[in-house]
Parts: C-alpha cells; structure tokens; sequence
C-alpha cells in the first residue's frame, strides 16, 4: 500500500468514499458530515494546503484524510478535561475508508503512515475529534492508543470528542 498526496485525478475516487461516508451516518442519525461537507471544495483546499492524503492499493485508492501541521483553532479551548501536550502536533480530518475495506485495518494503516510522518518531523502528538456518536471511531481511536482529552467546539458550534496520542506512546 502506497500513502501519499492527492492528485486531482483522485478526487472522483475521494468524493464516492466520502458519499458513502455520509450516507453511513445518515442512516445511522450520526450529525456528523451532513449538509453538503466535505464537499469537492473542501478536499481541493485540503490538496492546496497541502493536508490532502490517500492510501492506494492497487491503484484503487480504499482511504483518504486530511493530515495538518499547521495547528487547529477549535482546539485552542478544550473543556471537561484537558490536552496531554502543548507542543506541536500533527492534526487528522476527514478520514474516510472505503466500505469494501471496512474492517481490514486500513484506519490503522493511516494512523501509522501518520505516526511516520510525525516522526520525520520531529513532531510527538497527534490530536484528533469526533462526534460523540460516531462508536466506531471511539473505537479506532482507543485500539490505536489515543486518550481523550475532553470537549472541543467546531467554528459553528457542534461538539466534538477530542483525542490525543503522545509518540512516546508508542
């Protein structure tokens, strides 16, 4: 498998996860990625900045996120709890599988090629948030050794469980 950045010949493959995604909270009345977001938009910005990430199996791609250094401003306030670091951290959106790869593990290859990028540079932390709702990331996250750390508050209100995972955790 192959992690690398998005090309725009991949967002056609990107948005039918995505899609998928949505509906999956849909039909499970999990508030999370409605309304239209991330849309075509959102994951070109994501390519501009440069946080734009696929995993590639033969040539298909079965997962993709968003993958920043450059800090998160709903995260400068965190309540009922409180994060493990103040340092520089590497922060994960959008992460999406492909469902005929539900199940595999593939989550956790991203995480790892996460942690890779993370130990390149010099960076011990990685954070990450999801809706109180959405079970199975709860669930990814705690298998991959990440400690919630409380509240956090997106720009448009909604709340969000937030996660940190320390590189000495490993």
């Amino acid at each position: 498998m192959d992690f690398r950045k998005t090309t725009e010949e991949d967002i056609d493959q990107i948005m039918a996860i995505i899609k998928q995604a949505q509906q999956y909270f849909k039909d499970n009345h999990i508030d999370q990625w409605q309304n239209n977001y991330p849309n075509v938009q959102t994951i070109k910005k994501d390519m501009q900045n440069g946080y734009s990430y696929v995993l590639v199996n033969e040539r298909n791609i079965i997962a993709t996120a968003a993958i920043s250094f450059d800090g998160e401003k709903t995260y400068n306030q965190i309540y009922g709890g409180k994060w493990l670091s103040d340092e520089k951290y590497a922060v994960i959106h959008r992460l999406a599988v492909d469902p005929q790869h539900k199940g595999l593990g593939i989550s956790s290859e991203v995480l790892k090629n996460v942690e890779k990028m993370c130990t390149d540079q010099g960076v011990n932390s990685i954070k990450i948030d999801t809706h109180a709702q959405n079970s199975s990331m709860q669930r990814l996250l705690q298998k991959n050794n990440f400690t919630y750390c409380g509240v956090i508050y997106l720009g448009n209100g909604s709340k969000r469980i937030a996660f940190e995972k320390l590189m000495t955790d490993l």
